[in-house]
């Protein structure tokens, strides 16, 4: 279809339900951003010439009174240990997935898992304090950092959720816009650094939650009884002085603020699907930066000043299986935008993805497949339609690096930080390794807080450098290895919980990935690679939640004990990998991965890192050298 009939497909699309055209793509839905350039674009406010019928998610929103029903009622319900499916739908919202454990058989076990709202990844001490006993009195027993900065606690029951919610709420903390189609959790660089450039990051990181922050009070009225909380949100302290509230509400008159009196920005139908944001600092892609829906990066002057942000658009990671039109895209460089202007330059993208994203076929609703369709210089010109601005030219910044932060660091300002590695994000006791109990133990003892990583791993910040020796000897004590003691293959790599509670997994990932780490490190060291750094990701079905589509070597699930092998993504994390092998077996990891370890031993060039050399070669020659390879005949 030529692009101006794409455009006025869109323009005579009703509000919020916009036309979509399948982007073409090659096999496994690999994206080619168009860079198609047209008229500037004025469908702002454009009125419908037809009415579509709304699917049925989107009545669903639309009825439930700003995500209070049917919610409320099925709670209320307490012959039943679940809730219906339509108020698991609104549940996430209020940050609650339901789930069953499917390792049991015989009748479904119903339980909830709750996820944190915690901008730029941090967690006071108490909060800390109060998700420990939660965990441990109401939950599982443990806790799961996520790949967003936040803590999940899983195995909460129904009839317990209000006294964990509640309780979560009354202490300063949410669960509110951790799931559901609003702004997620956003995310920044770790590293608490006591630089202009990494503070700005932190700050603004909690500027964009509290801006998109849904407004409903269905929050406090299912769990606080339609009461406050007993004091207002952490984070949003920090922030006071950017009058957030003000900007929000802000009426330009270019259609950004609907006559909602309850949400202004987001109004009774929220957004198509998920929306993500990350900030940075140049040099930073600690956060994997082009996999976010927005994704911002500080730029200031030769003082240390903020000037404003370079913005870039329409990443995201979920895709469907033998679906071509879903893939995975790293995001396109939108422009620079001065300070003053940014909270209305996010609002205006905000309101071009609600008023235009696709709300017809929900696996096509992210804002890349409408940044896709249209092309990022149209693009551009949909955002400054709201904006009322042009958006100036992208601004030259230091190469992306990629940085876990892990193991010691000094701040800047004479305290220290300290990066402790977690497998996968697990935080549990089990025989003599106890990492939960030594949380609280440093937690209690030293008034820590934390910032979970991006890596799902954490960051103690602030210690004192005398309590640095009593804190390794802690560690130790409760059994966990110093980052020099960790495997550099089990320290970059990420694995999605899937199996046993998450219901779209399809096979393992989490609990498979410490067995592939050890079969990978066997491999390597067998060839002569001992050395090799490799950052490989697992999920458990194609949705990306451990970004695996930006991994050098990916392993995601399509099948029980099978895996798509993906190649080829940025060490640095700067682009997708590339589909190579669909349906791999369990047991063929070795005779997979083996001929690739081996060309790339043959013809790589000198510092040249595995995913780069896999991106450089191609699928073609590497399917070509596997066919004639035998096995255990190349070594370094």
């Amino acid at each position: 279809m030529h692009f101006n009939t794409i455009v006025l497909a869109m323009a005579c699309a009703p509000l919020g339900v916009a036309a979509f055209v399948t982007p073409l793509s090659k096999s496994f839905g690999i994206s080619s951003s168009s860079s198609s350039s047209s008229t500037s674009l004025s469908m702002v406010l454009e009125k419908p010439r037809t009415e579509k019928k709304l699917a049925k998610i989107e009545v669903l929103k639309t009825q439930s009174d700003h995500l209070l029903n049917p919610l409320k009622e099925s709670l209320a319900d307490t012959e039943e240990i679940s809730v219906t499916k339509d108020a698991m739908q609104i549940l996430k919202y209020h940050g609650s997935y339901m789930q069953t454990n499917r390792d049991n058989k015989g009748p479904k076990d119903y339980q909830f898992m709750l996820r944190l709202k915690q901008p730029a990844g941090e967690l006071p001490p108490h909060l800390y304090r109060l998700l420990d006993d939660l965990s441990a009195k109401h939950g599982q027993g443990d806790l799961r950092a996520t790949t967003r900065q936040c803590f999940q606690v899983h195995g909460i029951l129904k009839g317990n959720l209000k006294t964990v919610i509640s309780s979560i709420m009354n202490i300063g903390s949410s669960t509110v816009g951790a799931c559901g189609d609003v702004s997620r959790n956003v995310m920044t660089t770790p590293a608490p650094f006591a630089s202009a450039e990494y503070k700005y990051a932190n700050e603004w990181s909690k500027v964009f939650a509290q801006l998109f922050r849904p407004m409903t009070p269905a929050f406090s009225e299912i769990w606080l009884d339609g009461e406050k909380a007993a004091t207002v949100e952490y984070w949003s302290k920090d922030v006071a002085q950017y009058n957030v509230d003000e900007a929000m509400v802000y009426d330009s008159k270019r259609g950004i603020i609907l006559p909602d009196p309850v949400e202004p920005l987001y109004g009774d139908r929220y957004l198509p699907r998920k929306f993500k944001i990350g900030v940075t600092v140049p040099g930073d892609n600690s956060i994997d930066i082009y996999t976010n829906d927005i994704g911002c990066i500080v730029i200031t002057n030769d003082k240390g000043e903020l000037e404003g942000f370079n913005v870039m658009v329409g990443g995201g990671m979920g895709r469907t299986h033998n679906k071509e039109s879903t893939f995975a895209r790293v995001a396109d460089h939108l422009g620079y935008v001065p300070k003053e202007d940014m909270m209305e330059l996010m609002k205006s993208i905000l309101a071009s993805q609600r008023d235009h994203g696709n709300r017809d076929v929900r696996a096509n609703a992210r804002m890349k497949y409408l940044v896709h369709t249209l092309g990022i210089d149209n693009f551009r010109s949909l955002v400054e339609s709201y904006f009322g601005k042009k958006i100036q030219p992208w601004r030259e910044i230091s190469e992306f690096k990629y940085n876990d932060w892990m193991g010691w660091w000094e701040q800047g300002d004479g305290k220290l930080f300290y990066g402790l590695h977690v497998d996968n994000g697990r935080v549990k006791d089990e025989g003599d390794f106890r990492l939960k109990t030594c949380l609280r133990v440093l937690v209690d003892k030293f008034n820590l807080s934390m910032i979970l990583s991006p890596t799902q791993s954490i960051i103690f910040r602030d210690i004192d450098p005398k309590d640095k020796p009593e804190i390794e000897r802690i560690l130790r004590e409760h059994g966990l290895r110093s980052i020099e003691e960790v495997d550099p293959l089990a320290r970059l790599a990420m694995a999605c919980p899937a199996l046993p509670l998450c219901g779209l997994a399809q096979t393992e990932a989490e609990r498979r990935m410490p067995s592939y780490i050890e079969r990978m490190r066997t491999m390597l060291n067998s060839m002569n690679l001992k050395d090799e750094e490799i950052l490989m990701r697992m999920t458990g079905c194609p949705n990306g939640c451990a970004r695996p589509y930006m991994a050098e070597l990916a392993f995601v699930g399509d099948g029980s004990d099978t895996y798509q092998i993906w190649l080829g993504g940025s060490p640095v994390l700067t682009r997708t990998a590339f589909p190579f092998v669909a349906k791999m077996n369990d047991a063929d990891l070795e005779k997979t991965i083996e001929p690739i370890l081996a060309m790339f031993i043959q013809q790589r060039q000198q510092f040249e890192a595995f995913g780069d050399f896999c991106h450089r070669v191609g699928a073609e020659a590497i399917e070509a050298y596997s066919k004639s390879y035998t096995l255990g005949s190349v070594k370094a």
